[in-house]
């Protein structure tokens, strides 16, 4: 709607590209990019370690370049205005959408403190994230800060109802029930955690187990994804032995996980929370404080794999002298 605003119904004609990228150092690098006449958006967390030379390739490209209106002729200009029903296009840039700014590395965080300065005049970049304790404090300072705050539950659940009705346009069959059942969205709505993204597995992941969403019995149990489960199973093992066996497979663990694009952080604190259902109150704050700062590790450096499998050390270690302490 934003976009629509500033450029007018033409930033809605959107196409798809993949585009491909060399680096200096001759490595080929290929992203998809999401773009119209006035804006371009794109993920640079797809380009790995090259997303520094990727972000200011695409920023460079897009400010060469003035939206269409800008250098268009007076009765063209008229034509725009009568397209978007009087309301002329004033802007004179275009806009970078950055999905998942809070990924990007140091180096390009820094160099994307620069290209912003430098190209202030011919785009504007918008970069989205889920947590700013992540973006440097330069490029936080150089930004307007907007919080979206996660949708509420009564949100979801019109969201969910939504896309039933939607999907039910094109069904064939028309007997597998009508409509979605405001208890069951209800309790998914409260099970996702006001994550939208997770809300609408949830909803998918239902309908192919009961091919009905009307009449669920209110006592069903949700499910649960695998990794979640798997890391539930890894917790419980970690407080039943204390030693390096369980530590070496405890790493194998967290490789299958960072294979299967868990990210790290939902690793730990996934962990975390299920390490503390299971131990006495005593240890709790302990625990806490240890994955708070493994946590700002996993932020700061770049090997993932070595702070969590420092965290999952350090717990064992703290347990295994409670248990010392508590039975001496």
């Amino acid at each position: 709607l934003m976009f629509v605003e500033l450029f007018g119904p033409g930033v809605e004609k959107v196409k798809q590209d993949r585009r491909i990228f060399k680096t200096p150092t001759r490595r080929t690098v290929e992203i998809s990019t999401l773009s119209s006449n006035y804006h371009i958006e794109l993920n640079p967390n797809d380009a790995g370690t090259a997303d520094t030379f990727v972000v200011q390739e695409v920023i460079k490209e897009i400010a060469q370049f003035s939206p269409l209106h800008v250098n268009t002729s007076i009765q063209n200009q008229n034509k725009d205005i009568n397209a978007n029903k009087g309301k002329p296009t004033k802007s004179n840039f275009k806009v970078v959408f950055l999905s998942e700014a809070d990924h990007l590395s140091r180096s390009a965080q820094h160099a994307l403190r620069r290209t912003m300065e430098k190209y202030v005049s011919a785009c504007r970049i918008i970069l989205c994230c889920e947590n700013v304790n992540k973006i440097i404090q330069p490029l936080r300072s150089r930004c307007l800060n907007i919080r979206v705050p996660a949708p509420t539950e009564e949100e979801i659940c019109k969201v969910l109802s939504k896309v039933v009705k939607t999907e039910e346009k094109y069904q064939v069959s028309k007997n597998n029930g009508v409509g979605l059942d405001k208890g069951l969205a209800l309790k998914i709505a409260r099970h996702s955690k006001r994550n939208l993204r997770r809300a609408l597995l949830m909803l998918q992941t239902c309908k192919v187990q009961h091919n009905v969403l009307v009449n669920v019995d209110p006592n069903v149990a949700l499910p649960v994804p695998d990794w979640e489960k798997f890391i539930a199973n890894m917790a419980k093992l970690l407080c039943q032995n204390q030693n390096t066996q369980v530590l070496l497979n405890a790493r194998k663990g967290l490789y299958e996980l960072l294979a299967n694009c868990i990210p790290p952080s939902i690793i730990l604190s996934t962990l975390c929370a299920e390490l503390l259902r299971k131990v006495d109150d005593d240890l709790k704050h302990q625990i806490n404080i240890c994955a708070a700062h493994y946590d700002k590790r996993i932020q700061m450096g770049t090997k993932d794999i070595f702070h969590l499998e420092a965290f999952i050390a350090k717990f064992l270690v703290i347990y295994k002298n409670h248990l010392l302490k508590l039975y001496a």
